[in-house]
């Protein structure tokens, strides 16, 4: 499965240029309208590979990219906003009985403060990979349907959310991302080129593990082997 999914990204003859432009849109990821074309992209990836489409998409069309990179960028904000919301709140209210234990010298409160940070900090995390989780299932179930509700239908992801293939792609994909990762912080050793080479690196193992949640998502689903309907790319019905 791995295998197969490091492999799909070079299924087309300018597959070279594809891995460029998104490595360098990832590379300006901090500017923010770049992640979403990479975004967009990924949408792409999940749409052919739900479908059986073995031939990565290409940066083209490029208003449709940024439209769905968009959605796709408000998917991912939505979930990600409650472990952000428990974090702040946990977190901040520990900091918040720290400091002021700290000026009483008043034990009770930096226990609290101090359990408030530990407690805040477990569920912050514990949260944020169950996001991590949702959200590429989230995003595929948009890219199926080109509803965004269908990324917050209950309904429509818990069969998927819930089944071994699922996790076991999720876990594949996850180790691919992270081995790029890896090796990327590797050579931060050497100046500049860590920064580089890690994020086409870190594009093409995302490209790699987008195959295997669509390949999954497609099979869960048994969804035909057909060409999307021009609808899908048609305004989002929310």
């Amino acid at each position: 499965m791995i295998q197969q999914s490091l492999q799909y990204p070079r299924h087309d003859d300018n597959w070279i240029t594809t891995v460029i432009i998104g490595g360098i849109l990832t590379l300006l990821g901090a500017f923010v309208i770049p992640t979403i074309f990479v975004l967009g992209y990924f949408v792409r990836v999940a749409r052919g590979t739900m479908r059986g489409d073995e031939q990565p998409p290409a940066f083209d069309e490029w208003g449709d990219l940024f439209g769905d990179g968009l959605r796709a960028f408000v998917i991912a904000f939505v979930y990600g906003l409650v472990p952000g919301i428990v974090g702040t709140v946990f977190v901040g209210g520990g900091i918040f009985s720290f400091v002021v234990g700290s000026g009483t010298e008043s034990a009770g409160f930096l226990g609290l403060g101090t359990i408030g940070i530990l407690v805040g900090g477990l569920l912050a995390l514990v949260l944020s990979l169950l996001a991590a989780y949702v959200v590429p299932a989230a995003i595929s179930g948009f890219a199926e349907t080109g509803r965004i509700g269908t990324a917050f239908s209950v309904d429509e992801l818990r069969p998927v959310l819930t089944s071994g293939t699922y996790a076991t792609a999720w876990l594949s994909g996850f180790a691919v991302v992270l081995g790029a990762v890896i090796v990327g912080g590797a050579l931060n050793v050497i100046p500049f080129l860590g920064a580089i080479v890690g994020a086409f690196l870190t594009f093409y193992a995302a490209v790699a593990a987008y195959y295997l949640i669509g390949s999954t998502w497609g099979e869960l689903r048994d969804i035909e082997g057909t060409e999307r309907e021009d609808t899908v790319d048609d305004q989002v019905a929310v």
